[in-house]
């Protein structure tokens, strides 16, 4: 019988990680599941390793080898592949509480239908085990995506298990060449403003920063690598429904300062909000000089 639910980790040189994320699905009190490995051109052993874990039988291992093309295509190439109801990306860095696959299927099998585009629970900061950005609020069970940052309900990161389907429905996530920093939250947003998600106050994932090469780390650089990539995920912010009118402003400074950086004269033309975007301009050549500030300083 087909399992319930894809966990699916992209990786790039973490071999030395990859074990602990492993250990924590192996030691799971639910297994309907199985682990889909998108590597992304890594160097270090993680075939080697991987074929491994395969070898043990202890949990049904996928392993799926692509050239390097950031983040974002890990995604596109697990969506394509996975066959699951369910899906959850659990980063090469990070591992699952022991409960984690017990609590979703609890939780979607109670509560989940064509209604929702999934679960959204809480990632746990390994060092402080406490929630990133606390627990959601009390009494609210369900909410769509852009909510969390248009009306700040939850600042920080969470864990969204999303229904297959619909995320098949907005991949492959179209990126720009030279340019892998391209958060696929883009997908998600996109699935998340379409329909709400079953909010699960509870821990579905512990988080392990590692230093330097995150998507969050260095990001004053990343803007000027990926600017385009930004630039395109800004329009997206601004064109969601669920998102706010403050929020919207914000995505559209951002969108400004990321067009002056990728020389993009068809900064207005291409903006969902035209008149939005042409008042706020000088906000956004001032954060587009603050930005190269940023980086020099930081060179």
């Amino acid at each position: 019988m087909s399992k319930l639910l894809t966990i699916f980790t992209p990786s790039y040189n973490r071999a030395h990680t990859l074990g602990r994320t492993y250990e924590s699905l192996c030691r799971q009190t639910c297994y309907d599941f199985e682990w889909l490995v998108v590597d992304d051109g890594s160097t270090d052993g993680t075939r080697e390793l991987v074929e491994g874990f395969i070898a043990e039988g202890k949990i049904p291992v996928r392993y799926i080898y692509k050239e390097n093309g950031g983040l974002y295509t890990g995604y596109n190439t697990a969506y394509a592949n996975i066959e699951t109801e369910l899906n959850v990306c659990i980063d090469s860095d990070d591992f699952m509480p022991d409960n984690a696959v017990e609590i979703i299927k609890r939780e979607w099998q109670a509560r989940g239908s064509a209604a929702y585009c999934g679960l959204c629970g809480l990632d746990f900061n390994l060092k402080t085990k406490q929630p990133l950005g606390g627990y959601f609020p009390e009494g609210l069970n369900e909410c769509y995506l852009p909510y969390f940052f248009a009306k700040s309900l939850h600042i920080g990161d969470s864990k969204q298990v999303m229904r297959t389907d619909l995320m098949r429905e907005v991949a492959p996530q179209v990126g720009f060449e030279g340019e892998k920093n391209f958060n696929p939250y883009y997908m998600l947003a996109q699935v998340g403003d379409r329909y709400p998600l079953l909010l699960v106050n509870e821990n579905l994932c512990w988080v392990d920063y590692q230093e330097g090469d995150s998507m969050s780390a260095a990001i004053w650089r990343q803007y000027f690598n990926s600017p385009r990539s930004f630039a395109k995920l800004r329009r997206l912010n601004m064109s969601l429904k669920h998102n706010s009118l403050p929020y919207k402003v914000r995505n559209a400074v951002h969108y400004v300062a990321e067009c002056l950086i990728a020389r993009d004269g068809q900064w207005l033309s291409l903006s969902p909000l035209k008149l939005l975007t042409l008042a706020v301009s000088p906000l956004g050549a001032a954060l587009y000089l603050y930005l190269c500030y940023r980086r020099n300083k930081e060179s």
